[in-house]
């Protein structure tokens, strides 16, 4: 479904923090706004890069198909998060699947808008590109977090990671905003089901969490820190 929204729905949006309301209404011209229902396949591992893309609502679960038939979370994409631009950019295939985790709103380009809008405003470029360094820091944090650390350091590590980036006090603790699977959780940190369950099960004996099978909530913050960073101070 293709929706109209006021520009001052880029607010906060990490590609347009620094245009102007009149700017913002051209880059909304030059896109399409459409609603996600939950489970909807955005587009797929393999697919031409033709489009980018922000979020504007919602949640998006970005995954990655391996050869040996198994599957990676690469991560989650939050509003005002772009998704699938650098591959656009770089006329390369899209290497992942993106996938609505709730209902969700985007807005998506062709990419020859995109390159149009970029050059017409160069602060877009610069934020697409200071966006993908922050990505790759990130990617190069969890790698060294699969080959340095214990199993329930990386897992505390990441659920972490997603406090602070989709984290809502409750109270009841922090609960992660968007349904999450144990599974997930294995996928984002090299672990298997198994052992996820049975370090979430430990945590939630010990009170440091309570999970569900698609719920997290962190009531002790301090205390999964500590396992994060056990040498920390």
């Amino acid at each position: 479904m293709t929706l109209h929204l006021d520009p001052v729905a880029l607010n906060g949006a990490e590609l347009f923090d620094a245009l102007g309301e009149d700017d913002r209404m051209d880059v909304l011209r030059a896109g399409t706004v459409r609603r996600l229902a939950k489970g909807r396949r955005i587009f797929a591992q393999g697919d031409p890069g033709e489009t980018c893309h922000t979020l504007l609502d919602g949640r998006v679960k970005i995954v990655q198909s391996r050869p040996d038939g198994g599957q990676s979370v690469i991560r989650f994409i939050g509003p005002g998060e772009m998704f699938g631009t650098v591959a656009a950019l770089m006329d390369r295939p899209f290497p992942a699947d993106a996938v609505a985790v709730v209902d969700s709103v985007e807005i998506h380009w062709p990419v020859t808008a995109m390159r149009r809008l970029m050059t017409r405003f160069p602060q877009l470029a610069i934020c697409s590109a200071a966006s993908a360094g922050r990505r790759l820091f990130e990617l190069q944090e969890r790698l060294g977090e699969l080959s340095a650390e214990r199993v329930e350091q990386r897992i505390a590590r990441t659920v972490a990671r997603l406090v602070r980036q989709a984290g809502r006090r409750t109270e009841e603790g922090v609960e992660i905003d968007f349904p999450i699977t144990r599974q997930d959780l294995a996928e984002m940190t090299g672990s298997t089901l198994h052992t996820v369950s049975r370090t979430l099960s430990a945590w939630d004996e010990r009170g440091v969490t309570a999970s569900s099978r698609r719920r997290l909530v962190v009531r002790k913050l301090h205390l999964l820190l500590e396992i994060a960073d056990p040498d920390d101070g």
